[in-house]
């Protein structure tokens, strides 16, 4: 007995005489076949017709997670300004991107992203197929940065000394305190978010966020060590300069101008 070759599903219902038999069904893109109720799922939904879905459509890639890389590399930055404060990476020094790298148990990638923002912050430069130099600062860089501060930070302490209620200066007391515990602990990394943390809330009093972002820019650039200086200050510096904090919010509640004046230029002098 002859047997003639099956059509692509076989089920024993012969094809009607006349006609080609139909060719298979596409399949769809998902992996599963585009089988009988496919027209008529076309035809319930007017939005295929319009154009606002086919099944011939690729799948679109799923986005990456961007806020976690973006976490990632705000953590490295974080913990290369630490380095950079405490010393641990020398003025003068090439590193490269690999290598910090796995120091951190990252990638090259957000350690090299971190570094082309401390690059345009200043503190180090772009050594090409070698890595990133840190900017070797001397005692003049330093009192530059202190006069640049100062005549910005100055005349905004006297207007707020005039203008802030005393009440608002007791409230900003517990950042004062943190300075000092930072002071004692030796830490100068530690000591440095704080400093920052304590001047960026006194600014903050002005209502001003573009005069806060830039301060805060010149003090963490007044932070970096010195070529040739001690990657370390001595606790007694940190305890004196962390002093000068809650000095100057009593007499900024006391509205004591000439104190202000007095504190705020000798403690841009001694920072480092």
């Amino acid at each position: 007995m002859n047997q003639g070759v099956q059509g692509p599903a076989d089920t024993g219902v012969p094809a009607a005489r006349g006609r080609p038999a139909a060719p298979p069904a596409p399949s769809r893109p998902d992996g599963g076949d585009a089988g009988p109720d496919t027209d008529r799922e076309r035809a319930a939904d007017p939005g295929t017709v319009r154009g606002e879905h086919t099944h011939s459509e690729r799948p679109l890639p799923r986005p990456r997670p961007a806020v976690q890389r973006s976490s990632v590399r705000g953590q490295v930055l974080d913990a290369l300004r630490t380095a950079l404060v405490a010393g641990e990476l020398a003025p003068g020094e090439v590193y490269s991107a690999p290598a910090l790298g796995e120091r951190f148990g990252v990638s090259a990638t957000p350690v090299r992203e971190a570094m082309q923002q401390l690059a345009l912050e200043g503190a180090v430069e772009v050594v090409p197929n070698r890595g990133f130099r840190v900017v070797e600062r001397d005692a003049r860089e330093l009192a530059e940065l202190a006069e640049v501060r100062a005549l910005i930070e100055v005349p905004v302490m006297l207007r707020l000394a005039r203008t802030v209620p005393a009440d608002r200066w007791r409230e900003l007391r517990p950042l004062a305190e943190a300075t000092v515990r930072a002071a004692a602990s030796g830490c100068r990394a530690a000591y440095a978010e704080s400093d920052r943390a304590f001047h960026r809330a006194v600014l903050a009093q002005g209502g001003n966020d573009q005069l806060v972002r830039i301060a805060d820019d010149l003090h963490r650039r007044a932070q970096w060590p010195l070529v040739g200086g001690p990657a370390r200050q001595r606790r007694a510096e940190l305890v004196a300069d962390a002093a000068e904090h809650t000095a100057l919010l009593d007499a900024l509640a006391a509205r004591d101008l000439e104190v202000v004046r007095a504190l705020v230029g000798e403690h841009f002098a001694g920072s480092v």
